[in-house]
């Protein structure tokens, strides 16, 4: 199937921001564009396209949904600056270790999981 205007323009507004953002924010953004593009078509698209693993999703200390098209396309985690979100993508080969091996002692078979570590960067701190 061929993508959508506003798919199109939700990928390419994801595109043009710094790390991670929010629906809201992108959608402010193709609003100040001049698209026309709901922000529950926002929410929609972003949540295809990370399901879809062509972006990653995390949820903030205060619960919201933040998105961000990753340089790295293997599997990995970020570590987040809770200040400004400066965000560093990392791989965790002890983190990989230990959620197979708990996933296996419980019996469980095709297991993901994501890893988040907040903090505050040099710049914040």
């Amino acid at each position: 199937m061929r993508p959508t205007r506003q798919q199109l323009a939700v990928a390419e507004a994801l595109r043009e921001v710094e790390g991670f953002s929010s629906a809201q924010a992108l959608h402010e953004v193709l609003r100040k564009q001049g698209q026309s593009v709901g922000l529950t078509t926002v929410y929609r698209h972003l949540q295809a396209l990370a399901d879809a693993g062509e972006i990653d999703s995390l949820r903030t200390a205060d619960g919201e949904s933040v998105y961000r098209r990753c340089t790295e396309p293997a599997h990995h985690h970020h570590l987040v600056c809770r200040d400004c979100g400066a965000t560093v993508e990392v791989t965790g080969p002890t983190v990989e270790t230990w959620a197979a091996a708990v996933a296996k002692a419980h019996g469980f078979t095709q297991v993901s999981h994501t890893v988040e570590v907040f903090g505050l960067c040099p710049q914040c701190r």
